[in-house]
């Protein structure tokens, strides 16, 4: 997702880590294969002045498969499960109604999680900026998760 965000003007920093969950500091590991409660997510720091959550909102739908109750594309399991977070009960009302709005326009329910936000922890170096680090890994792997071809099919 870091790749999604990065690009868009107005976004000033995306970083990764977990939230959502109970655990305090979390590891990938603890994250990934323990019982947590934490998704995968990334912070994203924005000028407001430039863009608006709802637009940032827009960003993640189409960057995400809502319907797969399983996961995200090849990674499976509750941390890997989409979810949009909210601060404020505005933001919660922008999800609910894009939310609608989705569920109507494909006739399929929306598996996205809804949370209120609370805490969020930055994940480990090896996993910032990931897709620029580590640039043929990256393409490599969303190459054969089928994730370009998986947005296409759902948003196309």
């Amino acid at each position: 997702m870091e790749e999604s965000f990065e690009k868009i003007e107005g976004v000033l920093e995306v970083i990764s880590g977990y939230s959502g969950g109970t655990t305090e500091n979390p590891t990938y590991k603890e994250v990934t294969y323990g019982k947590t409660g934490h998704f995968e997510a990334v912070e994203i720091k924005y000028d407001i002045e430039r863009i608006s959550y709802k637009e940032l909102l827009d960003i993640f739908w189409v960057n995400i498969d809502p319907f797969d109750v399983k996961g995200q594309f090849c990674d499976k399991g509750y941390s890997y499960r989409s979810v949009a977070f909210y601060t404020s009960d505005s933001e919660k009302d922008l999800i609910d109604k894009s939310t609608a709005k989705l569920e109507k326009k494909f006739q399929k329910k929306i598996v996205t999680y809804i949370r209120k936000f609370d805490k969020f922890y930055k994940a480990e170096d090896f996993h910032q900026d990931y897709y620029k680090e580590s640039f043929i890994n990256y393409l490599m792997y969303k190459n054969a998760c089928g994730r370009v071809k998986i947005l296409e099919k759902i948003w196309n």
